[in-house]
This record gives structure tokens, sequence and C-alpha cells, in this order.
């Protein structure tokens, strides 16, 4: 681990995420003042606000508990919503394989959307190198390390204000704003174009479903036309056997 910090990329990574920790600090500002407000215990709240590093679903789920939904009803709100992480995980998977199983928890449960947009910008494919393999380690230490300290420590701070900070302020949004900066940056094709547009007005259209499943739909509907409008690849030809060809 110490080798990763002294790495450049570590470097990188932290100064990437550090440019829109504000936005990220602000969410979970917001989001600790909700937990806070929710009835919970201090306990469950403190414990809350350090070990479920998911903003979203703490949001989505926080109504519910207030509500005293059953347990299955906002476990399944939650997972949900953050089903997003499944195509992250499938996306990331040829870059820790070489991870064992405990690193790959620890870097799984770290990681956010701002950290996987980041990380995939700056390295769009794995590597077989070991040098380069370090560095994009590097550079996932010190992305999320700023990001969790960022989040964990603004939600506590909600927390400890709760009673100062208005819900009104939706001081929250500055997260949401963060992710659309980022996303409009990575539109740089017409299908992404294409496909964070049709995500956004399917998400829009179905927004009455409960249990957030508009996410999930302007997910599907997404990929769906994606994978119609997408150009196949083709196929290139095998290459002759030895003794065969021309020259035989």
């Amino acid at each position: 681990m110490k080798t990763l910090f002294k790495h450049p990329e570590f470097r990188v990574g932290a100064s990437e995420l550090a440019a829109v920790a504000p936005g990220i600090a602000a969410w979970g500002l917001m989001t600790g003042v909700a937990m806070a407000k929710s009835g919970m215990s201090l306990i469950e709240v403190l414990l809350m606000a350090i070990l479920v590093f998911a903003g979203s679903s703490q949001l989505a789920a926080l109504p519910l508990i207030v509500a005293g939904a059953p347990m299955w009803v906002i476990l399944a709100t939650s997972f949900c919503v953050n089903l997003r992480f499944m195509v992250f995980s499938a996306h990331l998977r040829p870059y820790v394989m070489h991870q064992s199983l405990w690193q790959r928890l620890i870097y799984g449960y770290a990681m956010a959307d701002l950290n996987y947009v980041l990380f995939t910008k700056r390295f769009p494919h794995p590597s077989t190198d070991p040098l380069v393999i370090r560095g994009q380690e590097a550079y996932w230490v010190g992305s999320c390390g700023v990001s969790w300290v960022s989040w964990v420590s603004a939600s506590l701070l909600g927390v400890a204000l709760a009673n100062s900070i208005p819900l009104s302020w939706g001081l929250g949004f500055a997260g949401i704003l963060a992710l659309l900066g980022i996303m409009c940056s990575l539109a740089t094709t017409r299908l992404r174009v294409v496909s964070a547009g049709i995500a956004g007005a399917a998400a829009v259209a179905t927004f009455a479903l409960p249990l957030k499943l508009n996410i999930l739909v302007g997910i599907a509907a997404a990929v769906a036309v994606c994978l119609l409008l997408e150009k196949p690849v083709p196929a290139k030809p095998a290459a002759p056997a030895p003794g065969t060809g021309d020259a035989a």
C-alpha cells in the first residue's frame, strides 16, 4: 500500500477527484441531515454514515425507514437504485481479476459513480503490463480515498449540524450537478449522447413508478436502444494454418 501512495498516479487520482469533491461533500452533508432527522438512534445514524457508502440508495431508503416500511421493501428499493453498480463491476472485472478476493471486495465497497467515470476515462482499456496495472491501482486508491473521506466527513458534519441546516436548502443537488458535468464530458460520440438522452427521457417518463424503478427502466431502455443502433464489429478473417495458403 505504501508503494501505491508514492506512485504518481495516486496523486493524479486524488487531484482529479478533488475537483468534484465539493459536490460530493454537499450531497453527503444533506444525507447526514436526512439521517439525523429520520428518527433513527444516534448509533444507527453514525454506523450508516461511516459504513454505508451509497448516497442515492441511502436517500431512497430513509423515507421508507421513517414510514416504517417492511425490511424487504427497503432492501428492494436500495437494490434497484444501486443496480448500476452491477454494470460498473462487470466493466471493471478485467481490471481487477488479478487481485485477491478481499482486495476486490474493498475496491468494490469504495467504488462510487465519479470514481468509475474518472477511472475509465483515464484508463479506457485494461492492461497486462505490470507497471500499467500498478498505476491503475494507485489511481483508484487515490480517487476512492478522496471521495470516501469527502462523503463520510460531510455526512458526520451533517449529523452534527442537523438542527441548523434545513433540508429545503437542497445542497444535495450539488452532487447531481457534479455527476452531470462528468457525464457531459464523456458524451464524445453520437451513440453516447443518444444513450444519455434515452435513459433520461425514460426515467422521467416513468418517474411515478414505485421503488425508484424508473432508474431501472431508464437503464434498460438505453441499453436496448444502443444495442439496436450499434454497428457490429466485423470479425477478423482467421489466419491460415501453417503450411496452407497461396505459398503452399
